[in-house]
Formats: C-alpha cells, structure tokens, sequence
C-alpha cells in the first residue's frame, strides 16, 4: 500500500513537470511564430524595394510602364533581373506568360 500511494505521487509529480515544460515550449513557439511572420514582412519589403530598382533599370523609355519589349529585352540585359528569373525558374518561353498575368488591366504595359 505505501508503495502504491508512492509511486502514485512520484507519477504524479512528473506529469505536472511534463505539462509545465510542454507549457513553456508552446509559449516559446507562439513567440517565434509571431518572430517569423515579422521577418517574413521585413523580408518583403526588402525584396519589393529590389524589383522596384530592377523594374525602373527595365524601364528603357521613362514611361513608368513595361512592355513587353522592354520586359524581354531587360531579362536578356539586366544581369538582376535575368538572376531573379532564374531564381524562379522562369525561361524565356515562360516570360510571355509573366507579362500577361503581370498585366491585369490587358492594356500591353506593366505599371509598378
């Protein structure tokens, strides 16, 4: 009987220090999900900065816009840019692609 009760008691003071550290690590990754999404958005930001630098290299006439001409023609040219397509395994067939879906409005130009 008094080993029942006792190991009854040590059985239930190891669940309590389980829950406690399962407690803890939950808490922890809460944290680093909430770390993540903020690096993620940093993240973002920083490479919207670097395509709107690309897209203004790209843009051979000033107009604020890309066609298409100028889309195939900075791929081949701006050595950023054509590293990007690569990166997203984007070749030259699929580019024309890009531009369309790119292009929303159908108007033939891509506005940043």
């Amino acid at each position: 009987v008094f080993i029942g009760s006792l190991m009854t008691l040590v059985f239930g003071v190891l669940n309590l220090i389980v829950a406690v550290i399962v407690d803890t690590f939950a808490e922890n990754r809460s944290k680093d999900v909430e770390t993540r999404a903020h690096e993620m958005e940093v993240m973002e930001l920083e490479e919207k900065s670097i395509l709107k630098k690309i897209f203004h290299k790209i843009d051979e006439d000033g107009s604020g816009a890309l066609s298409f001409t100028e889309l195939e023609s900075g791929a081949k040219k701006v050595a950023e840019f054509s590293q990007w397509l690569r990166v997203m395994d984007i070749d030259d067939g699929d580019l024309k692609q890009l531009f369309e879906i790119v292009d929303g409005d159908g108007s033939g130009e891509v506005d940043p």
